[in-house]
């Protein structure tokens, strides 16, 4: 398997908010970020923390969270590592507790963790299939749980998952992990319906081909020529790029956009026929 997990969560209110919070945005802002402190959920993280946020990093690897920490302590950010497997609710359960007992206080989550594998139909394993779908699909129902039942005591929140363009569109060798991240999108519709009126929003991104941990071991030479042909802006996006969008949606200016699952993809779920005029291919 292809790993990549993390995942960042921040908070705002609370009595306690002035002596653990950074004003940010108008607000203080703890994050929690599920997944391993690498890739879109590292950016992702830095990101947050050159806005000023206090932030959680979820990783089920604690060395690798705790590089995460340090170097968003190094540029001012507030923030502890938390060991967790999101696909077990125990563990999501002890995470929550342990982030209210640091911040008192959740108002966002950018859940990131994932894994991957590329497999046809005919090769895909049971074993690999639950270990994708527990993973993928029901850690993000257990994060999205939790976070949901503190926000809605707080009457706000920020709930944004990772989905992919796997879900939405169709590609060889992606039965499992499309079929995970096609779950994710609809559990992102699904929330943004229920929690409106608790003050919550709920969205998703669906990163296209991202130069990742997890992409470098999935995509071969073949795949890599195979996708650059169909995305318009003709080469692989960043974690930077994913983290900006999922910065913006975390934010109280993004209280009118729920239930999307926003495309970062470089065109990919857009695009049709594509004519290079003597561009190489990115």
């Amino acid at each position: 398997f292809s790993t990549q997990s993390c995942a960042y969560f921040y908070s705002a209110k609370g009595p306690s908010a002035w002596e653990i919070g950074v004003l940010w945005r108008g607000r203080f802002a703890h994050h929690e970020i599920p997944g391993r402190g690498s890739g879109i959920g590292k950016a992702t993280a830095l990101a947050l923390g050159q806005q000023g946020g206090s932030l959680i990093v979820v990783d089920r690897n604690q060395e690798t969270a705790d590089r995460t920490v340090e170097q968003l302590e190094q540029i001012g950010a507030i923030a502890k590592a938390i060991w967790a497997d999101i696909s077990d609710l125990e563990a999501v359960d002890r995470m929550y507790a342990e982030t209210l007992e640091n911040f008192e206080t959740l108002d966002g989550i950018v859940h990131c963790a994932g894994i991957g594998i590329e497999r046809t139909i005919m090769e895909t394993t049971i074993e690999e299939w639950n270990r994708i779908i527990s993973v993928n699909l029901t850690g993000t129902f257990l994060c999205a749980q939790g976070a949901a039942k503190i926000m809605a005591r707080q009457r706000y929140g920020r709930i944004v998952l990772m989905s992919s363009a796997a879900g939405e569109r169709g590609g060889t060798g992606r039965t499992a992990y499309g079929a995970s991240k096609g779950g994710v999108s609809a559990i992102t519709r699904v929330l943004a319906v229920e929690l409106a009126e608790l003050g919550v929003t709920v969205n998703a991104l669906a990163p296209g081909a991202i130069e990742t941990e997890l992409v470098s071991k999935m995509h071969d030479a073949e795949t890599r020529e195979a996708y650059c042909s169909r995305i318009p802006i003709n080469r692989y996006g960043t974690p930077e790029e994913v983290a900006a969008t999922a910065v913006f949606l975390v934010s109280e200016e993004a209280g009118y956009i729920s239930g999307v699952v926003m495309p970062v993809d470089g065109g990919f779920l857009g695009g049709g026929v594509i004519k290079r005029k003597g561009n190489p291919t990115g």
